[in-house]
């Protein structure tokens, strides 16, 4: 049964109002579908928040002494309170409720590992671009003073680069990316041979997934350190070992502080 029907019958599972063969194959279904788990959670904790609302119609006593009128609507809403409570849900109902909290959050963590390994198979895919290109970067400079200023105006955020003399890195230069259609700054750096990108772009939800703390990753044999720091999200990306890729990220965290 596709998804479309099992989703016509979400509210009669939320009711109790399911046939018991039909229970079977939809808690079967639910199993299986995080879409339609997370929508039935969704009609469960609708009932539950109007369960809740009709607890609180108790009227005060002196409510209750005002004229003919405010008596009627007094009990229109006992009324209701005795239909809404008519749905209460039996423990059968609870676990299952319990049962599809716990699908939707294993379903959003994956989602969300989905989407952080999706932006970073598609800035690994612009560091490749880059090292087989005959022209990888627009401005080509080993001077932080030059590349940095080149980006203002084409970048809705600016942001600093280390000072490398004392270091093994070498600054070749930089470029303007358009990443997830938002813009950014992809710099390249040079050590023993190995090229090493760093994509800055600003934390937007849905741009990166946000990290706690400075994350480390290998993809397709590179190795790939992220972090986010003052508003930006920060990405490195390099065939070269992971200490080395490390490294790097040291020097641009104290440079961004």
């Amino acid at each position: 049964m596709s998804c479309d029907l099992w989703r016509n019958k979400l509210d009669a599972y939320a009711d109790e109002s399911l046939p018991s063969e039909e229970l079977v194959e939809l808690e079967a279904h639910l199993r299986n579908c995080t879409s339609c788990a997370a929508a039935a959670l969704t009609r469960v904790q609708m009932k539950r928040a109007t369960r809740a609302a009709a607890a609180q119609l108790t009227s005060s006593p002196e409510f209750r002494l005002r004229p003919e009128f405010h008596l009627k609507l007094e009990k229109s809403l006992q009324k209701k309170r005795r239909t809404l409570w008519k749905i209460a849900p039996l423990p059968g109902l609870a676990a299952a409720a319990v049962a599809l909290l716990l699908i939707a959050v294993t379903a959003n963590v994956f989602m969300r590992r989905a989407a952080h390994e999706q932006a970073l198979t598609e800035l690994l895919d612009l560091h490749v671009a880059t090292l087989a290109s005959a022209n990888p970067i627009d401005v080509v400079s080993t001077d932080r003073h030059t590349v940095k200023p080149w980006f203002q105006g084409k970048l809705p955020f600016t942001f600093n680069l280390p000072d490398l003399d004392n270091s093994s890195f070498k600054l070749l230069g930089g470029k303007l990316v358009y990443f997830q259609h938002n813009p950014g700054a992809q710099l390249l750096f040079e050590l023993r041979k190995h090229q090493l990108s760093v994509f800055i772009v600003q934390d937007q939800p849905g741009i990166i997934p946000q990290q706690i703390g400075v994350v480390i990753t290998q993809e397709k044999g590179f190795n790939i350190e992220t972090w986010s720091q003052t508003g930006l999200h920060y990405v490195i990306i390099s065939d070269t070992n992971s200490d080395d890729v490390h490294s790097l990220g040291e020097l641009l965290r104290s440079a961004g502080r």
